[in-house]
């Protein structure tokens, strides 16, 4: 035993029902349910008349009114569910974070999931958006209404005229060299004494 102030009371008188009387007190209920079906079939206004196998007419009454009792208490628990506690019939507050749940019918729940689309995410919101976006600038990239397709299109005019005024030094020189390569020719066979 634990020295000080504070001692612990558990475990010290523990009660433990016997194997017995839980199967008497199960039979006993059966029996009870038993007698109110069969009651309750053969006359419904002959209540406080009780069969001679189950006992006095006091455990009737004591039935009876356990029944009335737990049929009040359910009454009032559902008058004290919709009456208001304290000063909250005085003073209306509305919540805003309260959700209050509406009872819908299933016509109109099946009309709401029949003509409404699925909502989407932000972050699909976001992306099919920007799908769209990406859409509509290679539209107009591709018909060079974009600035950097126009920037492109100056870019490749640029290096057109480039290639083609490359393309025509070659051709140039190409001729420039042929000549120079024939003049070359006809110096040597006129100093070898050839004529053609």
């Amino acid at each position: 035993m634990p020295r000080g102030k504070f001692v612990n009371h558990k475990g010290r008188n523990r009660h433990f029902t016997n194997p017995e009387e839980l199967e008497e007190q199960r039979r006993q209920e059966e029996e009870k349910r038993q007698w109110r079906k069969n009651k309750g079939n053969e006359s419904s206004s002959d209540e406080e008349v009780e069969p001679k196998a189950r006992g006095s007419r006091n455990k009737l009454k004591n039935v009876s009114a356990s029944e009335t009792d737990s049929e009040t208490e359910s009454d009032s628990e559902s008058e004290t569910e919709g009456k208001a506690k304290g000063v909250e019939n005085l003073i209306q507050v509305e919540n805003p974070n309260r959700v209050q749940k509406k009872a819908k019918k299933l016509s109109q729940l099946n009309q709401s999931l029949d003509s409404a689309k699925p909502e989407l995410s932000r972050k699909e919101k976001e992306q099919l958006e920007k799908q769209r976006a990406y859409a509509n600038y290679q539209k107009l990239h591709a018909a060079g209404k974009t600035d950097e397709a126009r920037a492109d299109l100056a870019r490749l005019a640029i290096i057109k005229q480039q290639r083609e005024e490359a393309a025509k030094r070659r051709e140039d020189e190409k001729k420039q060299k042929e000549l120079a390569q024939q003049k070359k020719t006809e110096l040597t066979q006129k100093a070898l004494g050839k004529r053609t």
